[in-house]
């Protein structure tokens, strides 16, 4: 589902309190900007009947360039990780 997708059908599933596109980009944005910071605080962020999204630190590792076989040193970094809630990655297996 593209951004565009997400808010028509936003709009059209609570009409009363999106009148207009807009009004549902903004709160899309909204939300957007405010997951985000909350992902990557220590606490991470839990969106209940959907996941949670928490900052992990990973370790540093060897890998290969595909194209020549080559070793190469990937440095550690920190990324953000999705973990499905329950209800949500069994409805995934059902599907």
């Amino acid at each position: 589902m593209t951004k565009a997708e997400f808010i028509a059908t936003l709009k059209q599933e609570v009409p009363d309190v999106f009148a207009t596109k807009a009004a549902a980009e903004k709160a899309y944005n909204a939300f957007c900007s405010i997951l985000a910071k909350a992902a990557l605080t220590e606490s991470g962020t839990r969106l209940p009947g959907v996941g949670t999204l928490a900052l992990t630190q990973r370790s540093a590792r060897t890998g290969r360039n595909p194209r020549t076989g080559v070793a190469i040193k990937i440095p550690a970094r920190k990324s953000v990780k999705f973990t499905p809630a329950a209800t949500l990655a069994e409805k995934a297996h059902k599907h």
